[in-house]
Parts: C-alpha cells; sequence; structure tokens
C-alpha cells in the first residue's frame, strides 16, 4: 500500500486526511504516528503559502519521501484578514480552541450579520525529494455566527456558517462537511498528482 506522511500533529486534521486518502488505496501517516523524534517546525511565513512550503519540505528532507503539508486558517473580512496565518495560536502561544473562538467572536461584538463575511482557506504543499513543491489552495466561502454551535468538527467550526447553509460547520455531519471544506477543494486538486502516485 502506498503511504504518505500527513505533516500534521492536530488529530482533526488527521483524520479528515485519512478519510480522503482511503478512497485511493493511501495510508496516511501524521507525524503523531511517527516514532523518530521531529522538532516542530517553525511557521515563519506571511503566507499560508509560505508556512505549507516550510512544513512540506523540511520533513520531506527529514525522511525522503512524499510529504503533504497544510496551513490553513480562518480569514474574517472585518477583522482585516485576522486570524489568517495565526488561526491556531490567535488567542495565545498554547493551541486552544475555545479561546480562538471566544477571540473571534468578542472582537466581532456589534458587527451586523452582513459585513460578518469569512472563509475558512487551505493551502497544501506537496514536497517529495528532488521534486518541485506543489501548492494548492481552498476555500470555503461563509459568514462568522453569533455564538457557537455544534459539536462536531474542531477549530472555528462552530462559528462558521458554511455559504448556503444555516447550520454551523460543527453542526453538520463529517460527510457533509468533507463536501464543502476547504481542504476538500484543497485536495481535490492534487487529483492529478494522487494518480501518479
Amino acid at each position: 500500500m502506498k503511504k504518505i506522511i500527513i505533516a500534521t500533529k492536530n488529530k482533526g486534521k488527521a483524520k479528515e486526511f485519512t478519510e480522503f486518502f482511503s478512497a485511493y488505496g493511501i495510508q496516511v501517516l501524521s507525524l503523531l504516528d511517527l516514532s523518530k523524534n521531529i522538532p516542530d517546525i517553525e511557521e515563519t511565513g506571511t503566507t499560508f503559502e509560505e508556512n505549507a512550503a516550510l512544513k512540506a519540505e523540511q520533513i520531506s528532507a527529514l525522511f525522503e519521501i512524499p510529504v503533504l503539508a497544510d496551513d490553513s486558517g480562518l480569514v474574517v473580512d472585518a477583522l482585516e484578514g485576522e486570524p489568517g496565518v495565526y488561526s491556531a495560536r490567535y488567542a495565545g502561544k498554547e493551541k486552544n480552541d475555545k479561546a480562538n473562538v471566544d477571540k473571534v467572536l468578542t472582537n466581532m461584538i456589534g458587527i451586523p450579520v452582513e459585513k460578518r463575511t469569512a472563509r475558512f482557506v487551505c493551502v497544501l504543499a506537496v514536497a517529495a525529494p528532488g521534486e518541485k513543491t506543489i501548492l494548492n489552495r481552498g476555500v470555503c466561502e461563509g459568514t462568522i455566527a453569533i455564538e457557537p454551535k455544534g459539536e462536531n468538527g474542531f477549530g472555528y467550526d462552530p462559528i462558521f456558517i458554511p455559504h448556503n447553509y444555516v447550520k454551523s460547520m460543527a453542526e453538520l455531519t463529517p460527510a457533509e462537511k468533507s463536501e464543502i471544506s476547504h481542504r476538500k477543494n484543497a485536495i481535490v486538486q492534487l487529483d492529478a498528482w494522487i494518480q501518479k502516485l
């Protein structure tokens, strides 16, 4: 069975990638599955593209096999693009989904419904030894809710209402979320590369 390393320690992301790649008969290993002590990669980029490429290239060089890395986050128009590349640590150095959600909602107090537009962005970088890094960007448009709702998903899902939906991302089933997610929109662009793999 073909294997690919997904450069993430996020269990929610790893699960989504595993479900997607299983359809291709490709086994997914996340950084949580590897015994090698992998250093945390400093995300020093100012864009999702730069951070995704940094992660993929460094882990690929370490293991000398193809690596897929994503950098993703929430971009809120009324907050001038925040949290953006700082989505995971928006409320502080320690990653805390609830604190991040609370900070977005606090910063959006008083912003009317029609100005609460936002999008989830996912950039996937594929790095393989001796090859040029491939970058793909997927987007899911929506709005920011007034309060969190739903138990599914992770991150900002409870406050993100996808375009043409009345439910938050966290109220959708995993299958429903997978159909419209920014990650899926980025992954499908990799189809030709996956077929080659």
